[in-house]
């Protein structure tokens, strides 16, 4: 069907009230994160450099830092790369057992978890 047909028979249908436009919806969503899928205001968000559509969370952001430097490690063997494995080990454990979820004792493994590499 010719352009020019195709536009008048659109053109007549809206006269006849038969297509009516969709008002276009506000993109007010909350941006989430491209790791765990989770929502976070833009501000708990960091931007890749060249990719600045890909949002990771500030939690994820850390536990991505940890698994660069846990490779880079590999790479290169070193007494501060031995304890930076053997730390991420007993992370492992705790989250395994699940004691970073119990009330007060989890909230202290919680907050030595922020300070250690």
């Amino acid at each position: 069907m010719p352009a020019a047909i195709r536009r008048s028979t659109v053109d007549d249908m809206t006269v006849r009230g038969l297509v009516t436009a969709m008002p276009e919806q506000e993109s007010t969503s909350t941006p989430q994160c491209w790791c765990c899928g989770d929502q976070y205001p833009e501000s708990e968000l960091v931007r890749l450099g060249e990719h600045p559509e890909v949002g990771i969370c500030l939690d994820c952001a850390r536990s991505l830092r940890r698994r660069a430097n846990a490779r880079y490690d590999e790479r290169r063997p070193s007494p501060a790369a031995r304890l930076r494995a053997a730390t991420d080990a007993v992370r492992q454990a705790v989250i395994r057992k699940g004691w970073h979820e119990r009330g007060t004792v989890g909230a202290l493994l919680r907050r030595i978890d922020r300070h250690l590499p």
